[in-house]
This record gives C-alpha cells, structure tokens and sequence, in this order.
C-alpha cells in the first residue's frame, strides 16, 4: 500500500473574490470664491469703485476715514453707537466730507457716504494742484495748503492725504498748525479747498476794482 508524501494535503483552490460594483460619484460643486485682488485678498465694496443699490460700480472715490464707538451711560445701562467720517470725490475736482452716525458701524458708514456724496462741492484745480497757496479753519484746526511742482506728490497725513486724493489733487504740501482731530482736519481741508479761486477771477476783480475807482 502506498501513502501520500508527508506533508501534502488535498485543499481545493480558493476561489478568487468577486469584484464589488462601483457607482460613479459626482463631485460636489466648489463654493465660489470671493473676487480676488492683485496682493490675494478678497475685494470689498468699500473704497473705489463701490457698487450702489443697482449692481452698478459707483464712478467715485470713497474712503472711510475713521470709526469711532460712542458710549453713552443711561438708566438701564450703556448704549453704544458709531460715527463713521466719510470722504466722497469724483476726482475731477469735486468732493465731499461728512460724518455718519448710527447704532450700527455698516449704518453709520452708509450714511456717511450718503450724505457725502449729496454735499459734494466744486473745487478749482491747476495742473493737478492748486492755484495758490491758502488756508483751512474748523474749531481748533489751523491747515496750511500750498501749491507743489509735478512729482512732488502729496505730502499731508490720514485725513488730508483721504479728502485730497478724492478731490483729485495729485502734488500739493500741506501742514496742520492745531489740532490733530480727524473730523477738524478733514473739515478744515474742505474749507480751504473752498476758499480758493482760478487767476481768473482774481482779475476781474482788479479790473472792478480799477473800473470803480476811475469814476
């Protein structure tokens, strides 16, 4: 009789496993993205070219100077509202400056750039400065402006630099002589941008002047 080797069983082969079906997964839809600007942040609607009510891109320059947080004390408690200092200016010689108060920062900042935009004044401008020297007051603020060469830029702070940048003012130098209150320097540049008149009138008034003063 014969044995089988030691070692050596009879196991059939083990089937090989059944693949599973597979169902095609759709990817899910990517959020969109923010617009993004040349430095990768995303936009925002306040600044240049800030979209109104309609979708439209607004044609003019608008800057949030400040934001203050206002705390009055009642009964009951403390309430909190904002004033947002507001510059609007086409660039071309017109601008406006305005403050906006609510309970809300985004109320206040919209209605600073509401009631800026309706304010707006006409400015006289030569050769991307102005025609000549002059100065601005509001309370306790005391501005200088004087006109510059091309190329010099413009030499002033925060709120200056803000309502002569929307008044479309390219080279001018400037210096505070009081306060440094944000509110009174933007005001006391719009003042002295409003006292100032083209060569042109200048002379008309000499010749009255002379006209009256032969008869």
């Amino acid at each position: 009789m014969v044995h089988p080797p030691t070692g050596s069983t009879n196991v059939p082969p083990t089937p090989p496993p059944t693949p599973m079906p597979t169902t095609a997964v759709a990817p899910a839809p990517e959020a969109p993205r923010p617009e993004q600007r040349r430095g990768g942040r995303p936009r925002q609607d306040r600044g240049r070219g800030r979209r109104d009510g309609g979708g439209q891109e607004s044609q003019f320059f608008e800057k949030l100077i400040s934001i203050n947080r206002v705390a009055k004390v009642h009964k009951g408690g403390k309430r909190l509202s904002f004033s947002a200092l507001a510059v609007v200016g086409d660039g071309k010689g017109r601008v406006g400056v305005a403050l906006g108060k609510a309970n809300e920062a985004s109320d206040a900042i919209r209605k600073g750039f509401l009631k800026a935009q309706r304010e707006m004044v006409t400015v006289p401008l030569t050769h991307n400065t102005i025609p000549h020297e002059t100065f601005g007051h509001y309370d306790a603020c005391k501005l200088l402006l004087k006109p510059a060469s091309p190329g010099t830029g413009i030499i002033a702070g925060g709120p200056v630099r803000a309502v002569c940048e929307a008044a479309g003012i390219r080279d001018i130098l400037t210096k505070s002589l009081g306060s440094s209150n944000a509110v009174n320097l933007a005001k006391a540049t719009l003042h002295g941008l409003m006292s100032l008149h083209m060569p042109e009138v200048f002379e008309q008034r000499r010749a009255a002047t002379s006209d009256t003063a032969e008869s």
